[in-house]
């Protein structure tokens, strides 16, 4: 299995660099439809490429991984590792020594993204583990009232089964041939060599002689975990909780890390927001216009609340319902409902009648 520092997640999800955030969660779900587990039981390399998947959905979708991953790409082409343990292609380094430090904090990239440069294979101390970052799509209603829902969670982590070691309980690893143990090789680029974590050990510095039959030797395994979120009220898309604790577990028995959920609202078929407050269009006929009317109209409580259309209303006119809006830092909005005034497509020949007399008293030539 090829390390992660020779994944191309552009590649991975079937999208170009210049794809936004949408295209990116559209052929996630798609690429995650036709991958899942559950989907494909009787075939071991669909959890693989799943887990890819949800690795570059993870990486792409949030803004500032995407930015390091590609700053990374510009100094670490995918085609300068040949398969796992194929090591650079070109000559030694030439000239003085580079790293990752030299370039401003760069070196910090392949541990924020990818977890490597820990130490798991001498794990000399606990580390906190990553935060994890999730969007919800959460209903209109429950967005506006608040409210609980559950979500599955995909957390990428140190597999408990071999503890991150990638060996079988019970086996022993031996020293990385192709780092000779110290977790990073150096790749040649033009004048200069860029060390970067060993594709072959996965930068732990160690390998497997007998592979975890749990994570396949990576050290690593991706598991759906199952929250129960509570939904503040008046949460608009965009807005962020944090849940501590839920992250991914800490490698050497740190602490875990952070759940950090994004919500987005869905848009409702009959209400729509405006900052506390709510708008709905209600459609009503010409009779209704004319001679004056009252509507029951829904709220975002499920409640219907008597509305009087007063005679000779037109159609665009708006009434207001106090305190039926968005609740939200003890302020509340109210619901705004819009009338629409429908015209009939067809009527009979006693509805034609009393519309051409109508037309007569007002004067109307047609």
């Amino acid at each position: 299995m090829a390390g992660a520092t020779t994944k191309d997640y552009y590649q991975i999800l079937g999208v170009s660099e210049s794809a936004d955030k949408p295209e990116i969660k559209k052929a996630y779900r798609k690429l995650a439809k036709q991958y899942h587990p559950d989907a494909n039981p009787d075939d071991p390399r669909a959890a693989e490429r799943f887990k890819e998947i949800s690795e570059a959905y993870h990486v792409l979708s949030d803004d500032e991984k995407r930015q390091k991953y590609d700053r990374m790409r510009k100094f670490s082409p995918f085609d300068d590792f040949a398969g796992t343990a194929g090591g650079p292609r070109g000559g030694g380094a030439r000239g003085r020594g580079f790293s990752f430090d030299d370039l401003g904090g760069l070196g910090d990239i392949f541990s924020s993204i990818f977890d490597f440069g820990r130490g798991r294979g001498k794990r000399q101390t606990a580390v906190r583990g990553r935060d994890v970052e999730y969007t919800v799509e959460v209903p209109f209603r429950t967005a506006a009232r608040g409210g609980q829902i559950t979500v599955n969670v995909p957390v990428t982590e140190e597999c408990a089964t071999c503890d991150g070691s990638g060996a079988r309980p019970g086996t022993t690893t031996t020293r990385c041939p192709e780092c000779n143990g110290s977790g990073h090789v150096s790749l040649g680029q033009g004048d200069f060599a860029i060390s970067r974590p060993c594709p072959a050990c996965f930068g732990r510095g160690e390998i497997a002689t007998d592979p975890c039959p749990s994570c396949g030797g990576t050290g690593q395994v991706t598991s759906q975990r199952r929250v129960n979120l509570r939904v503040p009220a008046g949460v608009e898309t965009g807005s962020r909780v944090r849940m501590s604790g839920m992250g991914e577990r800490g490698p050497g028995g740190g602490a875990p890390g952070d759940l950090i959920v994004k919500f987005e609202v869905k848009k409702d078929h009959f209400f729509r927001r405006r900052g506390l407050d709510i708008y709905c269009t209600v459609p009503i006929n010409i009779a209704q216009a004319t001679l004056g009317s009252k509507l029951r109209v829904r709220t975002v409580d499920g409640k219907r609340v008597m509305l009087r259309i007063p005679p000779g209303t037109s159609s665009g006119t708006k009434f207001r319902i106090p305190k039926m809006g968005i609740e939200k830092d003890g302020r509340m909005g109210d619901q705004y409902v819009e009338i629409k005034i429908t015209v009939p497509e067809k009527l009979d020949e006693k509805g034609k009648e009393l519309i051409k007399e109508f037309a007569k008293e007002e004067g109307i030539k047609y």
